[in-house]
């Protein structure tokens, strides 16, 4: 079953490149920074 409409996953998509582009523009501080903050929250797991 998919998970998401089609203006849902339309949207996601969007908001991914939208997040990969502001990611690109990073420092190596700041990227270090939000990987901290994610892998703190759980929104990264290694």
């Amino acid at each position: 079953m998919n998970r998401f409409t089609q203006s849902e996953e339309f949207r996601r998509d969007e908001l991914i490149r939208m997040i990969e582009h502001s990611v690109e523009k990073l420092t190596l501080p700041e990227l270090e920074a939000l990987y901290y903050d994610m892998t703190t929250k759980s929104y990264i797991n290694d």
